[in-house]
C-alpha cells in the first residue's frame, strides 16, 4: 500500500510515496546498526554541537516546516511555525544539558571508586502520531540522540512529506549516515521490526490499541518501551478561581492544533456555584475563535487531520446527546469542502457518555458540574486516562493539596498543561508509562551502568 499525502482543507492528494521494501528497511536496520557503534563512541560534546545545528536548521526553515504541515495534517501556520521553534528549543535545552545530564556519578562505598556511568542502548523504533508530526519526533529525538542512540522513525501514514523533511533535516545539520532515518512500513509489519536484535528499544505516541499492541510486542522481545497514549484532561474550575481567566485559558487549552492535542484540556469540571457563570465566558472565548484555512492569516481553528477523524469525533457528540448530554454551541458537520469542525460545547456530561469516558480528539469541550472540591476531584479521577490535568484556584496550598491526589503525570495550577523540555512529560493509567524529556525522558534510553573498581 502506497503512503498518501492529503490536504485536509481540501481533499487533495498531494503525493504518494511507496513503502519501504524489505530490502530497503534491512540496508536502513544495518546501516543504524553500523552507526550505532560509531555515534556511541562521540563525545557528547560532538553530538550536542550537531544537535544545535538541528536547532538553526528548525529555526531556518520553519517557514518551510510550518506549511508542509498546513497542507499535510491541517495545522494553521502559526502553530506550525511556533512547533518548529519549540523543537529547536528542545534541540538546544539538551545540547546545553548533555553534559551535566549524561554525566558520571560517583557513590562512596568501600571500593577504590565505585560509579555509574549512563551508556546508550543503541537502535531505537519510534513510532509516532501526526498531531504534532515535528514535535512528536523531537521531543524524543533530541535526548535519544545526544545520548548516543540512533532513531529509526515510523511516522504516521498520512504525514509523509513531515517524515521525509524530518530526515532531511538532520542529514542537513551533519549527522552522520543511519543515525535517523525515516521509513514507511504497515502497522503489521512493526512487531518484526521490534523482534530484530538490531533494535533495542521503542517509543510510541499513540492510542492505547495501539500502546497494548507496541508493547505486546516489545515485552516479547524483553525490548525498553515508554509509551504516551493520550488523554482526557480535566480541567477543574473552584469557587475562587480567577473565573475571566480560566474561561479564556480554557479555550485556549481546548483548541490548540485545533482540539488535536493529547494535553488538550477536555472535560471541564467546575463547582456548581460558579458553573453558570464560567460557561458563559468559555462559550463566548470559544466561539469567537476563527475557523479556516490553515495556511491564510489569522486562522485559529484549521481542518481536523483526516474526514475519517471528523466523523469520528462528531459521532462521539451525537452519541453524548443521545445520552442527555446538552449542546451549547457548535455540534453540526459545516456544509463545506475539507475535515473542518467547529469549536462545539456539550454540557450535562456525565459518566458514560463519550464526551466523558473517552478521549475526544478535536475541538469539543465537555462541561461536568462538581457538588464541591470533593465531587470535583472524584469526577476527575474518574477516568480510564491519567495523562494531564489542571486546577484552578486563588489558593495555592488547596491547589497543591489537589495535584497531589490527581491521577495524572502532569499537573497545572492556573495555567494550561503544556509538555517542556525541562519537564519530565507522561502519564499514568491508560495514558501509558514511561517519561519523555527532561533527565528523566533522557534516561529512559540508557544503560544505568555500575562500575566498581576495587
Amino acid at each position: 500500500m502506497a503512503f498518501q499525502s492529503i490536504n485536509p482543507a481540501t481533499g487533495e492528494a498531494l503525493e504518494t510515496f511507496e513503502p519501504t521494501g524489505p530490502a530497503a528497511l534491512e540496508q536502513v536496520l544495518a546501516r543504524a546498526d553500523t552507526a550505532a557503534r560509531d555515534w556511541r563512541r562521540r563525545p557528547v560534546s560532538e553530538r550536542a554541537a550537531l544537535l544545535r545545528a538541528a536547532a538553526g536548521m528548525l529555526r531556518r526553515r520553519r517557514s518551510v516546516y510550518a506549511r508542509t504541515m498546513a497542507l499535510e495534517m491541517g495545522k494553521p501556520l502559526a502553530q506550525g511555525e511556533a512547533e518548529a521553534e519549540k523543537c529547536a528549543v528542545a534541540c538546544d535545552y539538551f545540547a546545553e544539558k548533555s553534559g551535566v545530564l549524561l554525566a558520571s556519578h560517583d557513590y562512596p562505598t568501600e571500593a577504590t571508586r565505585s560509579y555509574v556511568r549512563l551508556d546508550p542502548l543503541g537502535p531505537v523504533l519510534a513510532i509516532m502520531p501526526w498531531n504534532f508530526p515535528f514535535w512528536q519526533v523531537l521531543r524524543f529525538a533530541a535526548p535519544a540522540l545526544v545520548a548516543g542512540n540512533v532513531a529509526i522513525l515510523k511516522h504516521a501514514p498520512s504525514v509523509p512529506r513531515c517524515a521525509v523533511q524530518l530526515e532531511e533535516l538532520f542529514r542537513a545539520a551533519g549527522f552522520p549516515d543511519g543515525v535517523f532515518a525515516s521509513v514507511f512500513i504497515e502497522p503489521d509489519s512493526v512487531a518484526s521490526v521490534i523482534a530484530d536484535s538490531r533494535i533495542r528499544g521503542v517509543t510510541l505516541t499513540g492510542s492505547p490499541r495501539a500502546g497494548a499492541s507496541v508493547g505486546e510486542a516489545a515485552g516479547r522481545s524483553l525490548k525498553k518501551v515508554v509509551l504516551e497514549l493520550g488523554g482526557s484532561d480535566p480541567f477543574i474550575v473552584l469557587p475562587d478561581a480567577d473565573l475571566a481567566r480560566a474561561a479564556e485559558t480554557a479555550a485556549e487549552a481546548r483548541l490548540i492544533n485545533s482540539g488535536q492535542s493529547c494535553i488538550a484540556a477536555k472535560r471541564f469540571i467546575v463547582v456548581e456555584r460558579v458553573a453558570d457563570q464560567f460557561l458563559e465566558l468559555f462559550t463566548a472565548a470559544m466561539q469567537k475563535r476563527k475557523v479556516g484555512d490553515p495556511l491564510a492569516p489569522g486562522t485559529d481553528i484549521g481542518p481536523q487531520a483526516r474526514l475519517d477523524l471528523r466523523d469520528a469525533l462528531h459521532r462521539q457528540v451525537q452519541e453524548s446527546l443521545e445520552r442527555g448530554a446538552r449542546l451549547v454551541c457548535g455540534g453540526e458537520v459545516p456544509d463545506r469542502r475539507g475535515a473542518f469542525y467547529p469549536p462545539t460545547i456539550l454540557t450535562a456530561v456525565t459518566p458514560g457518555m463519550p464526551a466523558f469516558d473517552e478521549e475526544t480528539f478535536g475541538p469539543v469541550g465537555a462541561v461536568i458540574r462538581a457538588k464541591d472540591e470533593a465531587d470535583a476531584l472524584a469526577l476527575a479521577n474518574a477516568s480510564a486516562y491519567g495523562l494531564g490535568a489542571s486546577v484552578w484556584t486563588a489558593d495555592r496550598a488547596r491547589a497543591e493539596r489537589l495535584a497531589a491526589q490527581l491521577d495524572a503525570g502532569s499537573v497545572f495550577v492556573n495555567a494550561l498543561v503544556k509538555s517542556d523540555p525541562r519537564l519530565p512529560f507522561g502519564g499514568v493509567k491508560r495514558s501509558g508509562y514511561g517519561r519523555e524529556l527532561s533527565e528523566h525522558g533522557l534516561r529512559e534510553f540508557v544503560n544505568v551502568k555500575t562500575v566498581w573498581v576495587a
